[in-house]
């Protein structure tokens, strides 16, 4: 049975990507060995459409063992700048795996955009990305007035656990969560109706077994942040969910807990899309606005901090 026939309600093309995956019958990733799988992640890049040219895109050392990428736009609106972490479930993904990305939103926005190449896992496990995603936003600290925190999948994991532990930071304008992951429990509705789209449950669990291996850690806040017993206090968040994402209903429970705590939150439910889209706007007419909506995500978000 075809992905558009089993998923009526999934974007067409990206049935047609399913479909095509399916039939290629590729090793899986999971069954690869981690340098291997990152190659995979890696030529995969022709998916994602390039970004836009921009005033200049620099390297920069962020401390002694990481670094990151610097991308500035042709205009520059106000004292602000966008910290922002890749996907990759903490274990792949780079620099290039966001490049267009973050150009996107360096020109949307008018901002700065700092990428961060915070460590991997397994060869650095939880809570090293933490520690790395936190020293940057210190860096960017000291040079801009206002920072976005930002980031996909994993990213996204990293920005609400930033978002989190800075809560009290006035510099800290807002975060922007897409097809975040904010939680460890692979048992959700979404996982069970969406795990055969693109990603699902045996690739989040073999994601999360390599970052974070104890058990014991997978209920601390720094790792599953839904799980903060207190979310008050948060600046203003805005959350993208794909409806056809194993990790749907954790974000949409985010959003739910955030609202209740009083954050200001603006919800984003993409219900064609599937987790992973802002890695498919050369072939998902669809991701294309999706993508274009999220790059303009920072601009409002500094918009209702000043308001």
């Amino acid at each position: 049975m075809t992905a558009a026939a089993r998923f009526p309600l999934l974007d067409p093309h990206t049935a047609g990507l399913v479909d095509a995956m399916a039939k290629a019958g590729n090793t899986p990733m999971v069954e690869l060995p981690v340098s291997d799988a990152r190659a995979v992640i890696a030529a995969t890049a022709g998916t994602c459409a390039p970004g836009p040219e921009l005033r200049t895109v620099e390297e920069v050392e962020l401390a002694p063992h990481f670094g990151g990428r610097l991308y500035t736009p042709d205009v520059v609106r106000g004292e602000g700048a966008v910290v922002y972490f890749h996907g990759g479930g903490w274990v792949t993904g780079d620099l290039e795996y966001a490049d267009a990305t973050c150009r996107l939103i360096a020109d949307a926005s008018a901002m700065p955009v700092l990428s961060v190449d915070y460590r991997l896992a397994p060869e650095a496990p939880f809570p090293a990305a933490v520690e790395d995603v936190l020293d940057a936003v210190d860096w960017a600290a000291r040079r801009w007035d206002r920072l976005v925190l930002m980031g996909d999948s994993a990213g996204g994991n990293l920005a609400a656990v930033c978002a989190q532990r800075l809560r009290a930071d006035e510099r800290i304008a807002g975060t922007v969560l897409v097809y975040p992951v904010v939680d460890g429990d692979l048992d959700r509705p979404s996982y069970v109706e969406n795990s055969d789209i693109l990603i699902g449950r045996r690739e989040m669990a073999w994601f999360i077994d390599h970052y974070c291996p104890d058990p014991a850690d997978r209920v601390d806040a720094s790792f599953a942040p839904i799980r903060a017993a207190d979310l008050s206090g948060l600046a203003p968040t805005e959350v993208f969910v794909g409806g056809h994402d194993p990790l749907r209903d954790e974000g949409l429970d985010y959003a739910a807990r955030l609202t209740a705590a009083g954050v200001d939150v603006r919800l984003h439910h993409l219900e064609p899309l599937a987790h992973g889209f802002l890695q498919f706007t050369a072939i998902i007419p669809a991701a294309v606005a999706a993508a274009r909506e999220v790059a303009a995500a920072p601009a409002r978000i500094m918009e209702t901090h000043h308001a």
